[in-house]
């Protein structure tokens, strides 16, 4: 079993996939908050957790079918405990999922760089993304932010440490128009949270 889901299955299992949610849910509510989903839609969230995303996307209007997939099966457990009729969560990682279906919109907070390889992650949303759709991915863990760069060392798992403009390039590589918003809590007494914030990588799939 790899290291990134042994630890994951760890923390469905000893609250952290709460404590998750308390640490990320003010900036990626806010996020979510400027994107319109006006238009009937599908949603994936890649690296879901315990759900939580998938289970606010499910409540909007225009919302058809939300998906979350996560390498922990313990965290799948969990997100399929409180399951809605619009929602799915699957066992899988990004690389091996196999769907027939495309998305309107894939997410993924904090969990595309623990991918074995970026590009490879990259090249399959890109894949699973309709013309004209969009793929929103946040990291608090890139290398701008000093205060975030120590926690690889600290987690003792591979996770992959890229500037913002490395960032950029993944996407641009694979084929995204590429923008980037900054979301900061400045109420807040971590220092990562308050000066840089999350970097939200836009990729929009080009319409053919």
């Amino acid at each position: 079993m790899d290291k990134v889901r042994k630890t994951f299955d760890e923390w469905a299992q000893n609250g952290r996939a709460e404590l998750m949610e308390l640490e990320h849910g003010k900036n990626v509510s806010k996020f979510l908050q400027t994107i319109s989903f006006d238009k009937p839609f599908t949603f994936l969230d890649v690296g879901c957790g315990n759900g939580w995303v998938v289970k606010k996307i499910a409540m909007k209007k225009n919302c058809r079918k939300a998906i979350g997939i996560d390498k922990s099966k313990k965290m799948i457990i969990q997100a399929i405990q409180k399951k809605g009729s619009k929602e799915e969560y699957i066992h899988t990682d990004i690389e091996s999922m196999n769907y027939k279906g495309r998305f309107d919109f894939v997410f993924s907070m904090e969990s595309l760089y623990y991918a074995d390889s970026i590009e490879v992650a990259l090249k399959k949303i890109f894949k699973l993304l309709k013309p004209g759709g969009i793929f929103f991915c946040g990291t608090d863990f890139y290398s701008d932010n000093k205060a975030t760069a120590k926690w690889a060392k600290i987690m003792k798992i591979q996770m992959h440490l890229h500037s913002k403009k490395e960032w950029k390039e993944f996407f641009k590589k694979t084929g995204f128009i590429v923008k980037t918003k900054q979301v900061k809590d400045l109420e807040s007494r971590k220092k990562w949270k308050r000066e840089f914030g999350t970097l939200f990588i836009i990729g929009t799939k080009p319409q053919k």
